[in-house]
């Protein structure tokens, strides 16, 4: 089974709001950047992403080293890191 995972992130490089687009598939990785101006809102963020997405131009893809981690549940994390504390070994 093919997994996608697309990711955005907003930061404010001097003088304007700027957003990141990753694109990961099977294993690689292409990204766009888009320059937004001002600091944009959810629901304009929402609102670009619904009719600008399939024009987005994105860079040539390259091997992605991510490595996808599991989540852990906070409270087993807990549990592991006090019995890796008591153990002295």
């Amino acid at each position: 089974m093919d997994k996608v995972t697309d990711r955005l992130y907003v930061f404010f490089e001097e003088p304007f709001w700027v957003g990141v687009f990753e694109h990961e598939h099977e294993g690689r990785l292409s990204v766009c950047k888009v320059t937004f101006g001002a600091e944009p809102k959810d629901y304009e963020i929402w609102e670009f992403l619904l009719e600008n997405y399939h024009k987005l131009r994105f860079s040539q893809s390259i091997e992605s080293d991510h490595v996808i981690r599991e989540r852990i549940n906070p409270k087993r994390l807990q549990r592991k890191v006090k019995q890796e504390i008591t153990n002295v070994g």
